[in-house]
């Protein structure tokens, strides 16, 4: 699927849309857009932090700073109506759908493995996923403590995430060029 492809859509049907809000107001967004009766998702991980001699465990946005939105973009009034929201992600003021079935791979992929932030990566070694709940993605790998790890990046909205997997479910990938970099998301 190409970016046309997402731009020359029905305008009646429903798309997932990445939100841009404000530093530290994912959460209300999502509560706000859910209570409008909108369909929302914002990946939550576990992140313990040291606070007043403790130990606490937080519940922190996956991508910070975003949350998605399946809406028709006529509503999107309804959507930039809340103070946290700045803006629906896109090019030259053109709000971008991203595909139905990139989001339901990533809920999936969320689902089957435990992920975590990880800083946007723009360069470095690629590999195609062959196998498992991976595959088809395409990622660079990175090792720590012998274990091996993808990290997926989204490009629209320049975040990414590690997830842990098997490296007999790996090959390694071709460059990407710019043209495949604006098909799927789930290139580096």
């Amino acid at each position: 699927m190409s970016i046309n492809d997402t731009i020359d859509s029905p305008v009646s049907a429903p798309r997932w849309y990445a939100v841009y809000t404000l530093p530290r107001h994912e959460k209300s967004v999502a509560e706000h857009l859910i209570r409008l009766g909108l369909e929302t998702y914002l990946p939550l991980y576990t992140s313990a932090r040291k606070w007043n001699q403790r130990i606490v465990q937080f519940d922190l946005p996956l991508f910070p700073s975003y949350v998605l939105v399946r809406i028709v973009i006529t509503e999107r009034t309804r959507v930039l109506s809340h103070p946290g929201v700045i803006r629906l992600v896109g090019f030259n003021g053109i709000a971008i759908p991203l595909p139905d079935w990139e989001v339901e791979r990533l809920r999936l992929l969320l689902s089957a493995c435990k992920a975590q932030p990880y800083p946007f990566l723009t360069a470095g070694k690629q590999i195609r996923v062959n196998s498992g709940p991976f595959e088809g993605v395409v990622g660079r790998i990175i090792r720590r403590k012998g274990k091996m790890r993808l990290v997926v990046s989204l490009q629209l909205i320049q975040q990414a995430i590690v997830l842990e997997m098997d490296a007999s479910e790996a090959q390694l990938a071709r460059p990407l060029t710019s043209d495949s970099r604006m098909n799927s998301s789930f290139a580096l």
